[in-house]
């Protein structure tokens, strides 16, 4: 592949990556802390549907981006996610293999239906230590060129 088109490849990728960052960093803005035992209405329910929705996306988004990156920077894609996301911790692009597991996790759950139980854990690790990395996150790929 052409450097002009890795390039493009690299900035198109980044590019969405920020974006869906930026649609959780809006959610968790307005976040109030999810009441399970409250009788919430579809209309109640809507901030935490998005925040859900767009955690999902921008967990899938960064790992493509994960790909592409890994792509250029060593000219071959890992076998696993556990080797994609050790290249990335090694990059300094996530802080923590194990973390970025747990949020796959969590968006597997969500995905896949989850408890009412379960909803406040996954809201507060949403918009919190989730929500910190993904912040994290996005300030390092604004910085991030080739």
């Amino acid at each position: 592949m052409s450097n002009n088109k890795l390039h493009i490849l690299f900035d198109s990728s980044k590019k969405s990556a920020i974006s869906a960052i930026k649609l959780v960093e809006a959610s968790i803005e307005g976040y109030n802390s999810f009441n399970p035992s409250k009788d919430y209405t579809p209309k109640e329910l809507e901030p935490f549907d998005a925040l859900s929705d767009r955690f999902i996306r921008s967990v899938e988004v960064c790992i493509k981006f994960f790909r592409t990156y890994e792509k250029i920077l060593h000219g071959e894609s890992s076998e696993n996610l556990r080797d994609l996301l050790n290249r990335m911790a090694k990059e300094k692009l996530i802080s923590s293999v194990e973390l970025w597991f747990k949020m796959r996790d969590v968006r597997n759950r969500i995905v896949h239906k989850y408890l009412p139980s379960d909803l406040k854990k996954i809201y507060e690790s949403v918009s919190k230590k989730f929500g910190n990395e993904l912040v994290s996150l996005h300030k390092k790929l604004d910085k991030l060129i080739l």
